[in-house]
């Protein structure tokens, strides 16, 4: 017989390095799809189905998918706005099965399978199938937060208190590694393949990269898969035998909302942070876009500079980490914060047909995005009273996914008025304006004190 305690040590190194993949899995699918391939091709695919030709600049035609009228440029951010609408209401109720099954495994596999064959499916998006293309996007965006909650979920399990950061920062780690490999691959793609002049063959490559995010999220999830283990809950069995699991996701937001109350000033925290991250979310998700359609810059040109941001912003965050154990974590959001409205007014005057000064505002995007987002996660965990970090970070994730349609219905319905993508994005400036302000007037260590814990030496 072994040791007491020795014969988990290497399981546990096993399941962590399985929970790490996970991450590896699903990057592709953000990086990839989301960040760089799907907005340039969805948009081009419209604009056919509006009638103008393919390498049209300028295309100011529309399309009308069930009955509605809408510019061919604004039919992705209206779909990447109606996707996360959707997911507020999946979230909840796969949060509610993950908590209540004694099975997590297969969760996972049923959301990530789901979302990678959506991906793999784009390859029959040809011509003028813009509904497809919408369609499966769709699929494909609320399966990949479905996966992300069950696989967020796994953490306490694999984990004690005082080594989930440091776990849950490896996974971070390796999914922007895995991210960046994969996009690297298709950079290299679409530079050997590539013909001057032919739009087809660009769009061709364009859209066996998205499905090549598809194959690689699906192929890397069978490695978290095959080293996690279950870790049912106590009791897990027996409450799954009662109530309706397609409501107690509703049922537990709406408890959290009325704890919530309790904490005015963590709300308080929550909503200036939900409106600012709005605004970065909706940078990222739309900076292929405006790239290819307004500045006129090749596909080749936008992987590069995604690749940028894709490694700054884990160097991003460390830096600015450091830079908040000197000045502390708010002051640095915030300095952050005036460092996105910098690169969205650089935005607006980036000259078009340039490919350095957009790689230059990449690299400007990868500072500051991965510490905004690291320093508001660590301030946020500083608000949530003892013990109930699970639940409030639930909440947390939800309403992240939850309200980043606002910035990609505000960009769509400017291009819709003004068929301008740069009047599109500075529009973005007011996230960025309203959210700082609103964390300025947060009193933080009042609130980190009301919500039972002592307030770090610096905030």
């Amino acid at each position: 017989m072994a040791a007491p305690g020795t014969d988990t040590i290497a399981p546990a190194r096993r399941e962590r390095t399985g929970w790490y993949f996970y991450d590896w899995a699903n990057s592709a699918f953000s990086t990839t799809v989301l960040t760089v391939f799907l907005g340039p091709f969805l948009t081009t695919t419209t604009e056919i189905a509006a009638g103008c030709p393919l390498g049209t600049d300028d295309c100011t035609g529309r399309v009308h998918p069930f009955g509605l009228t809408i510019a061919a440029g604004s039919f992705y951010p209206y779909v990447v706005s109606l996707s996360v609408f959707l997911t507020v209401f999946v979230l909840p109720v796969m949060g509610a099965i993950a908590d209540r099954a004694p099975r997590k495994k297969p969760l996972l596999a049923g959301a990530a399978f789901l979302g990678a064959a959506a991906t793999i499916a784009m390859v029959f998006v040809t011509g003028d199938r813009y509904l497809l293309g919408g369609l499966l996007f769709l699929v494909a965006n609320i399966a990949f937060g479905a996966a992300v909650v069950v696989y967020n979920s796994f953490l306490p399990q694999l984990a004690g208190p005082d080594e989930r950061d440091k776990v849950s920062s490896r996974g971070w780690a390796l999914g922007y590694l895995g991210g960046g490999l994969l996009l690297a691959a298709n950079l290299v793609a679409v530079m050997i393949l590539s013909i001057d002049g032919d739009d087809q063959r660009t769009m061709d490559i364009a859209r066996f990269c998205i499905v090549s995010a598809g194959v690689w999220w699906a192929v890397f999830t069978l490695i978290p898969l095959r080293w996690l283990k279950e870790h049912p809950a106590a009791g897990a069995a027996a409450e799954a035998g009662r109530g309706n699991v397609l409501t107690d996701g509703f049922k537990q937001l709406g408890h959290t909302l009325r704890s919530l109350k309790a904490y005015p000033l963590t709300l308080f925290f929550l909503l200036a942070y939900l409106i600012y991250n709005d605004g970065i979310q909706t940078v990222i998700a739309l900076a292929a876009q405006f790239g290819s359609e307004e500045l006129d810059l090749t596909q080749s040109t936008l992987i590069v500079t995604i690749l940028i941001v894709q490694f700054l912003a884990f160097g991003g965050a460390l830096l600015l980490g450091a830079l908040a154990n000197r000045i502390g974590a708010r002051k640095t959001v915030l300095l952050s914060l005036a460092l996105w409205l910098v690169v969205i007014a650089a935005a607006y005057w980036l000259p078009a047909g340039q490919p350095l000064p957009f790689m230059l505002l990449g690299a400007g995007i990868g500072i500051v995005m991965g510490g905004s987002q690291a320093l508001s996660r660590s301030l946020f965990s500083q608000l949530i009273p003892n013990g109930r970090e699970g639940e409030y970070y639930g909440f947390y994730e939800i309403s992240d996914k939850g309200t980043s349609w606002l910035g990609p219905l505000l960009f769509g319905l400017i291009f819709q008025l003004t068929d301008s993508y740069r009047l599109g994005i500075i529009s973005l400036v007011v996230f960025f304006v309203v959210g700082g302000i609103l964390l300025s007037l947060v009193p933080m260590r009042r609130a980190i004190t009301a919500a039972g814990n002592t307030p770090p030496r610096l905030i």
